[in-house]
């Protein structure tokens, strides 16, 4: 028999590759593709003409030649059988005629080319102000003002300043409302507009920063609001025009100034519950905040201002507050203004403070237009700069920015130079980021002067060249943003949290369940959701109100909220309260054509307010769409509806997303069995007609008559996804995770699925599928499947409470306390199990709070479990305190220590108290009783309620700049007063520093003791510390403190200098070692490192146990062996192995080489000792701070390798021309393009064995050389094993070493010939021996090989090694040698965030300072 080819046929339609013997689709009438394979082989002498008789009623004939070079297609016939019985035939011209026909009438308008291809600044939109500022900003760079605070600052003005006449019996104090001074010292507020006019400024901001009611409710001047944001407009405007008409006189060419009415955050958060223990709670609504901003942005319309300037944003669900009001208002006035838009990054983590990343902020605001969009506050401009690339990335509107005048120092004030300030802001122009630049705090009329100067010759940003694959692409986001692009692929919409979509999740609605419902969402995401929809439809359930806590519950949880939310409802006013309660970018489920055009677009413009995307169901006023010419007609109708702009509604059509209906198949009734195929054929055809929008669809309601039978429904919709997405479904609302692959289906029940979504067999597959469903029931029968707990709640109960409040998870919370409780012999009282495991993962959160490595939520999750293990422990320490009674009075004293009073509070002028809170609520966890009296607190408050409630500790929070002084003077009142001198004064906040608290607050309560508290995760310690019962104890820790803080005292007084031979650490990176391919962000762009082969991040970690010691030998390093032995050559037999042929040493060393042998081939024979190794490789980028950050492969941010960089100066011509290096350097830095760049992680040992071994030799055997011998041997392996991990690291593992060197020998090897190095902690590059632990941390290396580590870092068992694998070529190893003390401190902040005690790093690096640092400073 001859082997011939025949073509594999491809379906128009549905894409279905058919390698049947008929080569196939016997769903559609197809064409024949004879490119699309070529590889299917038929066994068989010849192909004989085939008809097959479709369920459709029509028969198809074909005749398959032998395939061959110069193929051509045969002749097709259509052969279709009438009512009467009769048959009639076409041919495949005439049906592709007929196609031809039916294709014209859904025929793509090329209209929606004219409409969609707008410019984003299209003129026809532009008001003259828009267009001014439009046509100016293309040709230079635009000048803001500076910090309006920090100016005002300079004034000093006291409380009488604040108040004037008008408001001098004003109930409560007014000092530090800086927007009332509008009122009652308008002079001096138009004389800053003045002056930062004359300095250069185009635009200036009213002062207005908080003139909402929210924020003027803390100074009772609600009441004012509109008169104070009037007349504070009318103050900028005439400071522009006096300043515009003196130019005139001067004869000045003409520069227009214009007016941006500052919209502050308010001092409230709609995303983020100011109650620890409800995450759920909220202080403040939408509504209510909606309406606060509505109130001012009228008022600065009817002021006059020429812009709306949104600013400081630190939560974007408030910027989505004061956007929704600012559209309102617009469409109310039928009028426009430009809207800018900026946005606040708290930290180097690149978020706001509510989580959101610099895209997703931009995504979640991006419906408003902005006319720029840019970041303030909180960075100065060398921090902000990598986010602001990122940010001029994203947007395609103008970029603005004004960062603080760096970071505050220890005092709490802004001292960088305006000159310095103006050159490290000119590198985003640099860089061509920006468009309008200004400062914010610390920020005053010279800095604005000097950036203009500077700024003057540079061009402003040019704006991106409109793209239409670019910029129509829908941009989802949670916490992080989701880009809908063709690379994404189809977008799995988790269903679980749907009422409709499953039983388990409305039952725990309706039994008011949230923390099970919350974890449903939270294993939907794990399960690989990319949207999360949720509905909370149902009779018996309020649901706005379940929406809305349902809502704010899961915002809450970072791990959720990080992607989009899909509110779903059949009522829009819970859709409305949905989109109310997250501040990314929401999808909406869903609006229809069944209400009518004049409800539908109402719905539609409404949600435009909120900035989400819709999805919208092919319903209208006649019901819903079944064929697949239905539902076409309605998504086409619905597209031109939002999107035509005769309609009104100018909808972004990639944000839209139709819903054909996925309507329920094989339900016994005959015309049921298309839907599935119509769904799919007009899929495509909607793709077509309406250009960037999306496809979605219910999956559920497809198997829906299967219900109970997840193995057939799953099958089902595998096979329907496998062909609704080759046609252009992109969305599905699926479980997600609960979907097995098409390739993994059994071939039988995959063919019937084929059968059944393509309505092939009609008369049959409803009874194939019934038989199929009893024979998988019977498969299941007698089985008991064993629910498997987590991981997780395995591990040991004090493992298990660690990690239960390191990750917020209550579900076991009363068990395991109450195992550990009942662990007599590890905690006898039940106070030991608070101060043990539980105070342990605390300790672990405030670490990682401090090292950015948990945001807010994530920590206000941790002490809401604390506070829940510490409530059911209380009946039992209630019951100790009885039984210490019982004994002999101890119970009294034990309530004593366990009740020690602690007042805190937030001072007066500071209304900020997040940090305060989760201080409070730690601190009850450990039961003291706090006494929290709130914000904006008076000093005579705080001194009352001190003495009221016989507090044992005062604590006062702040965290604006003021509240400095504010502490300082509370200082100074509980010195004047005797009583306080015993009470400890603690304080903190994000601008309290020890220094400043050394300096400024301890001098001025001599009497007492003072001290700076870092954060929550300390406060505990500290305060334990100070009530401690054993007095000694207690007075060594607050000697210690004293000590610590006379010397910081005195430091900053002398202002000693060591004398240096060594540049400063800011010159030192300045000068780093930079290579090509990283030295700018073209060339990053183009930049590709190798990727390991065997993958990368925690879950591909490659681990070794009982590794064959056979292979290590041509690894052997045997030098070193000899030295143990002092077995020293001569030239020119130093080394081995001429070694042997010395002729003094010659002899013994051969001799002990033989021992050695022998000794290694009995290990290998009776395995007497063990290698193990384990290995593994990261995504990774260096940071600005020289050190290396690691990412697992999902990108998220998993640990962080510090770096080192030398200082010392080199005999070079000139320091100017001196390189001094960081192993970061050799690593891709962070860059906008988010190239990743890998290093390798290892850790290997041989000595499993020895110590046991030696021990044998040396007491039971006497035989101390053996053991000498083996030690000496081992350890040779342990290095040989690391020799034989990195060879195969570069050519197996990773793979990244050229094919030239593969003949490199053991000896090349050794002489470090090959590509890229290998560093590690403890030696010369990174001498700091505790970096070990990160690389212990990524590779579980104690679980995965038992190598673990001492307190000094040392590994155990002997005979072990470990590293870091860096595979550049250009990488190379160099020596530190030593540091200066600027550059420590840095280290130590970087790598102890929460560790005031820079000896903690000074001691491992000791041999490395350039400096004395036990002298006095």
């Amino acid at each position: 028999m001859s082997e011939t080819k025949t073509a594999l046929w491809k379906c128009e339609e549905c894409n279905f590759l058919n390698c049947e013997e008929f080569a196939l689709c016997q769903a559609c009438f197809i064409e024949p593709d004879t490119t699309a394979r070529n590889d299917v082989v038929h066994v068989d002498g010849k192909i004989v003409p085939t008809s097959v008789k479709l369920a459709s009623g029509t028969i198809f004939h074909q005749d398959l030649p032998p395939y061959r070079s110069g193929y051509t297609q045969p002749e097709w016939t259509k052969t279709s059988i009438n009512d009467d019985g009769t048959t009639t035939t076409t041919t495949a011209a005439a049906a592709a005629e007929e196609k031809d026909a039916e294709a014209e009438e859904y025929s793509y308008d090329s209209k929606w080319d004219d409409i969609f291809d707008r410019d984003y600044f299209d003129a026809q939109r532009l008001n003259e102000v828009e267009r001014y500022l439009h046509e100016i900003m293309q040709q230079r760079i635009l000048f803001l003002d500076g910090g309006m605070g920090t100016t005002i600052q300079q004034f000093k003005f006291n409380e009488e300043d604040f108040r004037g006449d008008r408001f001098k019996e004003h109930a409560k104090p007014l000092k530090g409302d800086n927007d009332l001074l509008v009122l009652t010292r308008p002079d001096a507020i138009r004389q800053i507009h003045v002056d930062y006019l004359k300095a250069g400024s185009d635009i200036i901001e009213t002062n207005t920063f908080n003139a909402t009611s929210i924020s003027q409710s803390d100074y009772d001047l609600q009441a004012h609001v509109r008169e104070i944001n009037v007349v504070a407009t009318k103050l900028a405007k005439e400071a522009c025009e006096l300043v515009m008409e003196q130019e005139k006189q001067q004869g000045l060419p003409l520069k227009r100034r214009f007016v941006a009415g500052a919209i502050g955050p308010t001092n409230k958060t709609l995303s983020i519950s100011p109650s620890v223990e409800d995450p759920g709670y909220r202080d403040i609504t939408w509504n209510d905040v909606v309406e606060a901003y509505r109130e001012q942005i009228e008022a600065l319309m009817d002021g006059g201002v020429d812009i709306l300037m949104i600013e400081t944003i630190f939560d974007t669900l408030n910027a989505k507050a004061a956007i929704y009001a600012v559209l309102d208002v617009f469409e109310a006035r039928k009028v426009r203004l430009p809207v800018f838009i900026s946005g606040t990054i708290v930290d180097q983590s690149g978020r706001t403070l509510s989580g959101q990343t610099t895209e997703a902020f931009y995504a979640a605001i991006r419906h408003v237009r902005p006319f720029a969009v840019g970041l303030n506050c909180a960075l100065g401009a060398k921090d902000m700069f990598k986010f602001l690339q990122r940010l001029s990335v994203t947007a395609e509107c103008y970029i603005l920015a004004y960062p603080n005048a760096g970071l505050p120092n220890e005092m709490g004030e802004y001292d960088q130079p305006p000159v310095e300030f103006a050159q490290e802001v000119s590198i985003f122009a640099e860089h061509s980021l920006i468009n309008l630049v200004g400062g914010c705090c610390g920020t005053s009329t010279n800095y604005i002067a000097e950036l203009s100067k500077i700024m003057a010759s540079y061009a402003p940003r040019p704006l991106p060249r409109y793209q239409r694959d670019k910029h129509r692409v829908m941009k989802l986001c949670g916490l992080e943003p989701l880009n809908v692009t063709k690379s994404l692929g189809f977008v799995n919409v988790g269903e679980r949290c749907n009422i409709a979509g499953s039983a388990r999740f409305r039952k725990l609605i309706k039994d008011n369940d949230f923390t099970s419902a919350v974890a449903v969402a939270l294993k939907q995401v794990e399960s690989g959701a990319q949207v999360l929809d949720i509905n909370v439809d149902d009779g018996l359930v309020d649901g706005v109100k379940a929406m809305q806590k349902f809502v704010q519950l899961i915002s809450a949880e970072p791990e959720i909220a990080r992607i989009p939310f899909m509110i779903d409802s059949s009522k829009f006013e819970i859709i409305k309260v949905g989109l109310q309660c997250f501040q990314g970018k929401s999808l909406v489920n869903s609006i229809s054509l069944k209400v009518g055009e004049t409800e539908f677009k109402r719905h539609a413009k409404e949600i435009l307010k909120y900035g989400a995307g819709v999805v919208v169901m092919a319903f209208d006023e006649q019901g819903q769409a079944a064929t697949k010419a239905e539902k076409i007609r309605i998504c086409q109708r619905a597209y031109d509806i939002l999107c035509h702009p005769r309609h009104g509604v100018n909808f972004p059509p990639e944000d839209i997303i139709f819903d054909p209906n996925i309507l329920t198949i094989c339900t016994g009734i005959a015309e049921h069995n298309q839907y599935g195929l119509d769904f799919i054929r007009a899929t495509k055809q909607i793709r077509a007609l309406c250009p960037y929008a999306h496809i979605s669809g219910g999956l559920s309601n497809l198997s829906f008559a299967f219900r109970g039978v997840n193995k057939l429904r799953g099958a089902m919709h595998s096979v329907f996804l496998y062909y609704a997405i080759t046609n252009g479904m992109d969305f599905g609302i699926v479980d997600a995770g609960g979907i097995p692959l098409f390739d993994d289906l059994e071939s039988d029940l995959r063919e019937m699925c084929v059968d059944a979504i393509l309505n092939r067999d009609t008369d049959n597959i409803v009874e194939r599928l019934l038989s199929k469903c009893e024979a998988i029931k019977a498969e299941g029968k007698g089985e008991s499947v064993a629910k498997k707990l987590d991981e997780w709640r395995t591990l040991p109960v004090a493992k298990r409470l660690a990690h239960a409040l390191i990750k917020g998870i209550d579900k076991y919370i009363d068990e395991d306390v109450e195992e550990a409780r009942a662990q007599k012999e590890n905690y006898p009282l039940v106070l030991n199990v608070i101060e043990g495991p539980l105070m342990d993962g605390m300790n672990i959160v405030g670490d990682r709070f401090g090292a950015g490595k948990m945001f807010l939520p994530q920590v206000i999750k941790s002490a809401r479990v604390m506070k829940k293990a510490v409530k059911y422990l209380l009946p039992f320490l209630e019951a100790d305190k009885a039984a210490a009674r019982e004994a002999g009075g101890g119970g009294d004293e034990a309530e004593e220590k366990r009740n020690k009073t602690v007042v805190l509070a937030t001072v007066k002028g500071d209304v900020h108290d997040i940090g305060k809170n989760i201080v409070g609520v730690v601190l009850g966890c450990n039961n003291f009783r706090v006494v929290d009296l709130g914000v904006m607190c008076e000093c005579a408050t705080i001194l009352d309620a001190a003495i009221k409630e016989r507090a044992d500790i005062v604590g006062l929070s702040g965290l604006i700049t003021p509240s400095l002084d504010e502490m300082v003077f509370v200082a100074q009142e509980m010195e004047k007063r005797e009583e306080f001198h015993k009470i400890p004064l603690l304080i903190g906040g994000a601008t309290t520093s020890k220094k400043h608290a050394a300096v400024k607050i301890c001098p001025a309560f001599p009497s007492g003791f003072c001290m700076r508290v870092l954060d929550a995760s300390r406060a505990v310690t500290v305060c334990q510390a100070l009530v401690a019962e054993d007095q000694a104890q207690k007075d060594e820790f607050v000697d210690e403190v004293e000590e610590e803080y006379e010397e910081i005292h005195d430091e900053y007084f002398s202002n000693e200098k060591m004398d240096k031979v060594y540049v400063d650490y800011a010159t030192a990176k300045k000068q780093k070692y930079v290579i090509d391919e990283f030295a700018s962000e073209a060339a990053l762009a183009l930049y590709r490192a190798p990727v390991p082969n065997i993958g990368s991040g925690r879950a591909n970690v490659k681990v070794f146990k009982s590794y064959p010691l056979k292979e290590l030998i041509p690894f052997v390093d045997w030098n070193p062996f000899f030295q143990v032995f002092q077995l020293r050559g001569t030239y020119p037999n130093r080394n081995y192995p001429k070694l042997f042929k010395d002729p003094n040493v010659g002899q013994t060393a051969k001799e002990t080489f033989d021992d050695a042998q022998k000794m290694l081939n009995e290990w290998m024979k009776d395995k007497t000792v063990e290698a193990r190794g384990v290995v593994g490789f990261f995504k990774c980028n260096s940071n600005e701070e020289d050190d290396i950050e690691i990412y697992d492969d999902d990108d998220s941010h998993i640990a962080t390798l510090h770096g080192l960089r030398q200082q010392q100066q080199q005999q070079t011509p000139s320091v100017e021309l001196q390189k001094f290096m960081c192993l970061s350097d050799f690593v891709a830095p962070k860059n906008a393009h988010k190239v990743r760049d890998y290093i390798g992680l290892f850790v290997v040992s041989a000595g499993f064995g020895i110590t046991e071994l030696c021990a044998d030799l040396k007491e039971n055997k006497t035989d101390d050389y053996s053991a000498l011998l083996a030690q000496a041997l081992a350890d040779r392996l342990g290095e040989a094993f690391a020799e034989k991990m990195h060879f195969d690291a570069r050519r197996e593992f990773w793979g990244y070493e050229p094919m030239e060197n593969e003949a490199l020998s053991a000896t090349d090897l050794h002489k470090i010939k090959y590509q890229g190095i290998r560093p590690a902690p403890g030696y010369p590059s990174q001498p700091d021996p505790t970096e070990q632990a990160i690389i212990w941390n990524l590779l579980n290396v104690d679980d995965n090989i038992g190598v673990s580590l001492t307190e000094h870092f040392a590994m155990s068992p002997a005979a072990s090694v470990s590293g870091l694998y860096i595979h550049h070529n250009d990488a190379q190893y160099f020596q530190l040698n030593e540091i200066e003390r600027d550059q420590v401190v840095s280290y130590h902040k970087r790598k102890r965030v929460n560790d005031q005690d820079v000896n903690n790093t000074q001691k491992w690096l000791k041999s490395y300072l350039a400096y004395n640092p036990d002298a006095k400073k």
